[in-house]
This record gives C-alpha cells, structure tokens and sequence, in this order.
C-alpha cells in the first residue's frame, strides 16, 4: 500500500464538513454531491468547489461559524481562508487528521 493510500482516510471515519464543529481540523476525503441545488447542477457545485481548490488530500480547518443558525462557516484550505454555505459543506467529506502519521513524518 502506497503512502498516499494510507493517508486518505477510510469512508467509515469520514463525515460531511457541514456536520464538523468550529475547531475541526481535518483532511478532504471526497467530494459528494447528492444533486442540484436551487437550479444549479451537481456538476456545476462540484466544480465550484474543486475551483477554490477543495481537493481530495487538501487540509481542511474550520475557523468560524456564522450568528444565525452556525451559517456560513470559514474554512482554511491548504492556507487559503473561504466562506462556505454548511449545505455546500456538507457535499465535502472529510476525516480527522491522523496525529501518529504528523509525528513520525
């Protein structure tokens, strides 16, 4: 198994950004769009996301969360800080990032 193999994690210890608290700290694991939108396709809200460089692999942080209802949250990929609607956020699934792997690398 390849070292990139083993630094995804698993679907079962993935969940969707929008389900994360602020403070979460973790990695892109996929890009799951269930369909459209308010008259924007799948497509289009996947490529949206890939665009602001929202990649599988990618470091992922939550900074902040909106007053009203935790709506939008700020997110810091791989340094670059972005507002998110939680209902795009919840198309990204991300897993925890591994400690043990940070530490030995």
């Amino acid at each position: 198994m390849s070292d990139l193999e083993t630094s995804i994690p698993d679907a079962a210890e993935t969940t969707p950004l929008g389900l994360a608290q602020r403070g979460f700290s973790g990695r892109v694991s996929a890009i799951m769009v269930d369909g459209d939108h308010l008259g924007v396709s799948a497509l289009e809200i996947e490529r949206r996301l890939l665009e602001l460089g929202i990649v599988e692999g990618a470091s992922v942080q939550i900074l902040h969360e909106g007053p009203i209802g935790r709506d939008p949250i700020a997110i810091r990929v791989n340094g670059t800080t972005i507002a998110l609607r939680r209902r795009e956020a919840m198309a990204i699934m991300v897993g925890v990032h591994d400690r043990a792997a940070k530490t030995t690398a």
